[in-house]
């Protein structure tokens, strides 16, 4: 029987030499698999309530469209500076070399509102950190944070796991 992990290509010395990409398309691409990976994204926290479920930018998008499909709630994008029209609050955070900022709508959640997190990759765990306090910001509460593939050698579940988050990964692959 496949497992989610079997449907991920490894696609060698992209974007940089030496880095194995972890190609999650080859799963969207595939009914079985693309469907095994959402129910799996969402079985943790089966009988939660969750009002939101939020995606970050940009395969997040993707996976986070379903995860609310499924579960019949609105979806949030959260996005890099500058791609959200109308209002919106800023977090930044740091990149192996600089900084990124990641931004949602001011008006995206209410306080008190429950969302799950979703993405399709954590690796060092920045981009989602940033989410976190963006949705803090909102005074939403993160059910957990839910991904198809963990770079445990990256540290961004333990980071995660730090600031009190449920974590859940489908797969991990060794190496970055």
């Amino acid at each position: 029987m496949k497992t989610v992990k079997d449907y991920i290509r490894t696609i060698a010395d992209f974007p940089h030499e030496g880095i194995l990409f972890r190609d999650v398309t080859s799963l969207f691409a595939d009914p079985r698999g693309f469907r095994m990976a959402i129910d799996q994204m969402l079985h943790p926290w089966a009988g939660e309530r969750i009002d939101k479920v939020i995606g970050l930018e940009a395969r997040g998008f993707i996976i986070g469209g379903a995860i609310a499909h499924q579960l019949s709630k609105g979806f949030v994008p959260i996005r890099k500076k500058g791609k959200l029209p109308g209002q919106t609050i800023s977090q930044a955070y740091k990149l192996e070399y600089g900084e990124a900022i990641m931004e949602i709508h001011e008006d995206a959640l209410q306080p008190g509102e429950r969302v799950l997190v979703v993405d399709d990759l954590l690796a060092t765990g920045g981009t989602c950190e940033a989410s976190i306090k963006l949705i803090e910001r909102l005074g939403a509460e993160i059910v957990g944070c839910s991904f198809i593939v963990d770079l445990p050698e990256l540290g961004g579940r333990k980071l995660l796991e730090s600031l009190g988050m449920q974590v859940n990964v489908l797969c991990e692959f060794d190496g970055v």
